[in-house]
């Protein structure tokens, strides 16, 4: 069998050989990315984007959202679904990071210079912020090497075996924070995604075009259909 390095590796290689091997450039907002990243929960992309936007072009300032009604922020980020969960969900958030910063201007900004095990702790303390959001934006807004596992990630690595069937999300970030090099971690993080979302489908997936066909649990286990592609 295997050592989970070594598959992880050559599966990494195959992964940049076939899209690339992309680079990290975070844009140092950690606290606009997980005011984005809590609106982004079970919606598209389209509506977290614009439920953002309009987030940001009616408070001018984080103070102002968290000292809105939350009425009125609830109908300024309706279009992103789930709006006055999202709305108090948000303001506990700013309120929490209120009393952390003794009433000094609402940031997260100064999470870059701690040790990464303590930024993930503080954002994981938040409330309704889970692993993915917690690595989310300390991976995309923070440089920092956390290994965000959403549902492409989770799919792709169960497909092609870099976790077990019945490991959970949580514990997938676990083994990815192990065993990947920091400086791997944006690149795989995104080809598993892009990867995903182009061929590795929920639904239907495009075993027949995949890199991956021949030594893929899903693709191996699954007929062939007459027309060539896995049902």
């Amino acid at each position: 069998m295997q050592q989970p390095f070594t598959k992880l590796d050559r599966i990494y290689q195959v992964l940049v050989a076939t899209y690339g091997e992309p680079e990290n450039h975070p844009d140092g907002d950690a606290l606009g990315g997980l005011i984005g990243t809590i609106l982004s929960q079970h919606t598209s992309d389209s509506n977290a984007h614009r439920a953002y936007r309009q987030l940001r072009a009616a408070f001018p300032t984080w103070e102002a959202v968290r000292d809105a009604p939350v009425e009125v922020l609830a109908e300024t980020i309706r279009c992103g679904g789930l709006a006055h969960i999202k709305a108090q969900r948000i303001q506990q958030v700013l309120h929490v990071l209120t009393v952390r910063l003794e009433g000094e201007p609402l940031t997260l900004d100064w999470l870059a210079a701690l040790p990464l095990a303590e930024a993930r702790a503080f954002l994981e303390a938040l409330p309704g912020v889970g692993p993915k959001t917690a690595a989310c934006v300390l991976l995309f807004h923070l440089g920092k090497p956390a290994m965000p596992v959403d549902t492409h990630v989770y799919r792709v690595s169960k497909r092609l075996g870099l976790i077990g069937a019945r490991v959970t999300p949580e514990q997938a970030h676990e083994f990815y924070d192990a065993l990947v090099p920091p400086e791997r971690i944006y690149p795989l993080h995104v080809n598993l995604i892009r990867h995903g979302r182009q061929v590795c489908h929920a639904q239907r997936p495009s075993c027949e075009s995949c890199v991956f066909r021949m030594e893929c649990a899903y693709s191996t286990a699954m007929p062939l259909r007459a027309g060539g592609s896995h049902t």
